[in-house]
């Protein structure tokens, strides 16, 4: 029968000092190969994501807020100067936000942002009107056009057709796509659904026969 070998006993505190460090480069060792591995292994996932994400974005295979025609929704029954409003709009996976600026202007956009999809906040600290700031990749927006001001985001935000009724409630009533001029993506459906919607937001009246 075999007995079971125990390692030697250590001749002093010295040589038991010694075996200690030994076992503890062993485990640092070890543990930086899992680490250099596992980092390695992040990496290559995460910039591959990125890159299929870049290529999937760029092609136009996701939806592109703007696209379709959606019937009016009232997102506040009011919004102050300095308040913003976030919903869904003009699909239920389509996130935008309403912001009434410091001075009254009632704007409205798209808070997906134009380079990764990634969701668009509005910083009211941020200048005199805030901006529109994508934390993903520092990407921003000017919170009164849109329009990229700093960062990857290669267009502007889409814009959200804003009007407030005569009760001051507001009303996101369609949607223009990125770099379109708000009355053309707003006429492009509104004026055949509802004629009195569509002269509050200023649509060109149709001439006859047209």
């Amino acid at each position: 029968m075999i007995s079971p070998v125990n390692p030697p006993e250590p001749d002093g505190p010295e040589d038991g000092h010694r075996a200690e460090q030994a076992a503890l480069r062993e485990r640092i060792s070890a543990d930086s190969l899992t680490t250099r591995r596992d980092y390695l292994r992040i990496v290559a996932t995460v910039s591959g994501g990125l890159a299929v994400g870049s290529a999937v974005v760029s092609a136009g295979v996701l939806h592109r807020h703007g696209d379709g025609i959606a019937a009016p929704l009232k997102v506040a029954d009011r919004l102050e100067s300095g308040q913003a409003v976030s919903f869904d709009y003009p699909g239920e996976d389509d996130r935008a936000m309403a912001i009434r600026l410091p001075d009254g202007t009632l704007v409205g956009y798209s808070t997906v942002c134009t380079h990764l999809a990634c969701g668009v906040l509005w910083r009211r600290d941020q200048g005199v009107d805030g901006d529109l700031y994508c934390p993903c990749h520092e990407g921003k927006f000017d919170a009164r056009t849109g329009a990229v001001t700093a960062g990857p985001p290669p267009r502007p935000l889409p814009k959200v057709v804003m009007v407030e009724d005569a009760r001051g409630a507001v009303w996101a009533i369609g949607t223009a796509r990125s770099g379109e001029d708000e009355q053309a993506g707003l006429c492009r459906g509104l004026r055949d659904r509802n004629p009195a919607l569509a002269d509050a937001a200023g649509c060109p009246t149709r001439k006859s026969g047209k």
